[in-house]
């Protein structure tokens, strides 16, 4: 008779270490949605003969993310744009595709943090980190398009998103930053239709 205990003792051990694994996994994963970028509201507007979009977002950094910062390591995100023709028997035409860059960075001996728009180079100080988040959470009256370069029967979207770039962090972090979900600090695309 062929002893089963071994077998027993093989399959109790794989399903300890897949609970193992699960359990240990379950507070990596739990606190996912502490922190991430969201907009909040977005609405495009006609102002003379063009049309500006207007947005604000919240950014909530997690902890690793804060430690970096405060460490030195600047961090980037890309305020994307996009503007979309619906057309039925082909995918959505874009009209326009643009995005905004910021860049945060902390500095330790002067005591502050640095916003920096990587588009026009200008650059805000401020003495507290929601400060500089709140500069970046705000936008308003950017430039989209022309009124005239849009054609008025056609139904137009518009689609707003914010991207932490984690290929901009330096290199021994960028591993790290895909596989842990406190680097996770994007937003999904928030869409709403242009009124003309």
């Amino acid at each position: 008779m062929v002893s089963k205990i071994p077998i027993l003792l093989k399959n109790f051990c794989l399903s300890t270490f897949f609970c193992a694994v699960l359990f240990g996994l379950l507070p990596f994963c739990g606190y996912a949605d502490d922190f991430a970028a969201e907009v909040t509201q977005a609405e495009i507007t006609l102002q003379g003969d063009q049309y500006v979009v207007s947005a604000d977002i919240s950014y909530q950094l997690s902890k690793k993310a804060k430690n970096a910062l405060q460490n030195g390591v600047p961090l980037f995100w890309d305020l994307q744009i996009k503007l979309l023709q619906h057309r039925d028997n082909f995918w959505d035409k874009t009209l326009v595709d643009t995005a905004i860059r910021y860049r945060l960075q902390y500095h330790a001996l002067l005591n502050m943090y640095r916003v920096r728009n990587e588009g026009d180079g200008e650059v805000y100080n401020f003495s507290t980190l929601s400060a500089a988040l709140e500069l970046m959470s705000a936008v308003r009256d950017f430039r989209l398009i022309e009124r005239a370069q849009l054609e008025p029967q056609k139904q137009m979207v518009c689609a707003v998103k914010v991207s932490f770039d984690r290929d901009a962090l330096p290199l021994p972090l960028r591993p790290i930053a895909y596989i842990d979900p406190q680097w996770y600090l994007s937003s999904d695309w928030t869409l709403w239709p242009l009124k003309k």
